[in-house]
């Protein structure tokens, strides 16, 4: 009986301890893989990565290169909604054989006021994709327009869902501050100055850098 008794509670301590290791790790911050020094980064989405409202290398993908020092390719289409975005994405994925995926999508559909879960939808197949093919993907949240500036929940689950690292603020204080802007909704040189730099030290955060 009293074998019985100490195997009973060896088993519950065990048990205890795979609990509190499994809840340690689902507090980490997601990470990425280290990359290589001539790894390729894919910077998708639209014009907020097209770099509408600067020059070409004022872009933060173009910048990001620079901070980097890694390959970084500008595959951001001026006006794309998510579903056209969702159609474009597996051939460029299959094409440049990026190590890393940063996606920034969704802003011309929450202009368009198209719906959310649909976004959402779209914007998890594109993870999803580039999972496929063992890409990282690091999320960035993109606001709403209105006299609020916020970026709607579904960014955040979707981060946690699939366990992204994710920049949930940099946007919406580009938008909400007009010295970083170059019109309503696009920022100027020193908002994708400053978009490059938070997603770098992301990046860097997450051990990719």
């Amino acid at each position: 009986m009293h074998s019985w008794v100490r195997s009973l509670a060896q088993g519950a301590r065990w048990l205890l301890w795979v609990a509190v290791v499994l809840a340690a790790c689902s507090d980490r911050p997601p990470s990425l893989p280290r990359l290589s020094p001539d790894a390729v980064i894919l910077a998708f989405g639209d014009s907020l990565t097209y770099g509408s409202g600067a020059e070409l290398a004022q872009s933060y993908p173009a910048v990001l290169e620079r901070l980097a020092r890694r390959k970084v390719i500008n595959a951001g289409a001026p006006g794309e909604v998510s579903a056209e975005g969702l159609k474009r994405l597996p051939e460029l994925l299959d094409q440049f054989r990026p190590q890393l995926l940063i996606l920034i999508h969704g802003g011309n559909d929450l202009l368009r006021k198209h719906d959310g879960a649909r976004v959402a939808e779209n914007l998890r197949a594109m993870v999803q994709e580039a999972r496929r093919r063992e890409v990282a993907v690091v999320l960035v949240g993109v606001p709403e327009p209105g006299l609020m500036i916020s970026v709607p929940a579904f960014y955040g689950r979707i981060a946690a869902e699939f366990r992204l690292p994710y920049e949930p603020d940099v946007l919406a204080h580009i938008e909400s501050d007009r010295s970083l802007k170059s019109d309503p909704i696009h920022p100027n040189a020193e908002g994708y100055r400053l978009l490059a730099q938070r997603i770098f030290s992301l990046l860097r955060s997450a051990g990719a850098v």
